[in-house]
């Protein structure tokens, strides 16, 4: 019951982005790949050289809100 209102409610939300292209989700997989470099190049098992698995998968959903531009609203320096 309580994961049938959350579905309900999750869905209700307007204004949320428009579906997933396989387009976009490529480019913000190589854009998330490239700035987080693996910490040895063929051992996905070894980690990433910066940034834990968090703030990948944050990167990754920051960059398809904006379209794949992940420049976006960063600040200025």
């Amino acid at each position: 019951m309580l994961l049938a209102v959350t579905c309900l409610a999750v869905g209700a939300v307007p204004g949320q982005a428009s579906a997933l292209t396989a387009e976009l989700a490529r480019k913000c997989s190589a854009l998330t790949a490239k700035q987080f470099p693996p910490r040895e190049l063929g051992n996905p098992a070894a980690g990433s050289a910066k940034g834990s698995g968090r703030v990948q998968h944050d990167y990754f959903n920051k960059c398809v809100a904006n379209n794949g531009n992940v420049d976006a609203q960063k600040p200025p320096k």
